[in-house]
């Protein structure tokens, strides 16, 4: 096997020699980030070759079945590619809903067909997906949903709106839970519908966050027509499926907060410390702010083995359903710890917020400081996994059972 390995990585290296482009083995500017998509404005011309590339091999989605347009690499090749494409610092070819989420779910749901039809355009980047979930009413209790798709024989009439919908003024297609047996107990009767957002009756507000930035939306459903066809799973059983898609959220999330202590448009901490602190030879040059670096390192470097630990045991069948609760908060946390430190590192150079005195990272500190706040937020918010994680995996009484 460590022969087979050898000769993978051999391959894999030189692949990666002619096929990720210059421009792709630096850090991603934020108006670079790829999501795919009809729109895509691939504002790098390198970045579309990239993701070209990339998707050629089924490399956005390495580990999915070749038969979908996935790369069908074993755990342990995969493993052997992304060291490679960290090696030289390659950018993701893609970002994507698609990929993080409904993915997988779609891999463990769908019929052959709905396979063959959505998921190679996710590997491939062609179809850009939003998470249609939370409502101004169901945004912690999500199974309080109200969203409705009522049977009109041939298709579904979806009336409601959705709030928090990720992009989805610049989505092509939404992941949506609507109830579809207003009788049934509220964990009951919710299915799980794909559809696309140009269909008439659709319509986005974005939402203004104290970041400058608007990726959140409300999103309002008026008589939606939406074929039976898709219809992901059983009817009135999509909780199901939502309960596996938010695990595949809440592991994403957690990643995030252990991605190789990097920062906005990748820098690293001890790059930005010994910028804007000093050395002391090739040392930060401050004690304490140095402790504090690798710290922090160090918990990266636990918290990726752990995620590693954990994806393997879900590939032998021994996943346990609460872990991505656990693996959310803390990468959450680490994540936010990670802005705390550059905005300590950099002073009055991370409170800028416009103008020439600062610099294009500069001025992107701050609004990164406050989107990861989000984080506690998103893919369900911390005081809901830390209920989780008191009440399923510690055994702790609910208050009322204390009482």
């Amino acid at each position: 096997m460590s022969t087979d390995l050898d000769t993978f990585r051999s391959e894999i290296r030189s692949w990666l020699d002619d096929n990720c482009p210059a421009s792709m083995r630096t850090p991603t500017p934020e108006n670079e980030v790829v999501w795919g998509g009809i729109n895509e404005p691939f504002h790098n011309p390198e970045s579309k070759t990239w993701l070209e590339n990339m998707a050629s091999r089924g490399f956005t989605a390495p580990t999915w079945p070749k038969e979908y347009g996935g790369g069908g690499l074993s755990p342990d090749e995969n493993k052997v590619l992304q060291q490679e494409l960290r090696r030289i610092s390659a950018r993701p070819a893609l970002n994507s809903f698609g990929l993080w989420m409904l993915g997988p779910a779609l891999l463990e749901f769908a019929s052959e067909e709905q396979k063959q039809q959505y998921i190679p355009d996710i590997v491939n980047g062609r179809i850009r997906w939003c998470q249609g979930y939370s409502e101004p009413g169901a945004g912690s209790d999500l199974a309080g949903l109200q969203t409705k798709a009522e049977d009109k024989g041939d298709h579904y009439l979806v009336n409601g709106s959705k709030i928090w919908t990720s992009y989805a003024d610049e989505a092509d297609w939404i992941f949506c839970l609507v109830r579809t047996d207003a009788s049934a107990p509220k964990h009951e009767g919710i299915s799980f519908l794909l559809f696309d957002m140009r269909s008439k009756g659709v319509s986005v507000s974005p939402i203004q966050l104290i970041s400058g930035s608007s990726p959140f939306c409300q999103t309002f459903f008026d008589n939606v027509e939406v074929p039976k066809s898709q219809l992901v799973g059983e009817l009135n059983k999509g909780w199901t499926i939502a309960k596996r898609l938010l695990q595949h959220e809440r592991q994403h999330i957690s990643g995030i907060g252990g991605a190789s202590a990097l920062g906005g448009s990748g820098r690293r901490l001890e790059d930005v410390f010994k910028k804007y602190v000093g050395t002391d030879g090739e040392r930060i040059s401050d004690p304490d702010m140095r402790g504090d670096v690798l710290e922090h390192n160090i918990d990266d470097r636990a918290f990726m083995l752990t995620l590693a630990r954990s994806a393997e045991d879900a590939k032998a069948g021994n996943s346990n359903a609460h872990l991505a609760s656990m693996l959310k908060y803390y990468g959450s946390e680490q994540n936010k710890r990670k802005y705390e430190l550059f905005l300590r590192a950099m002073g009055t150079q991370a409170l800028g917020w416009e103008g020439d005195a600062f610099s294009a990272s500069e001025l992107a500190t701050p609004r990164q400081w406050l989107r990861s706040k989000a984080n506690s937020i998103e893919g369900g918010t911390t005081e809901v996994q830390l209920n989780v994680i008191a009440k399923r995996v510690l055994g702790l009484p609910d208050a009322a059972q204390s009482d």
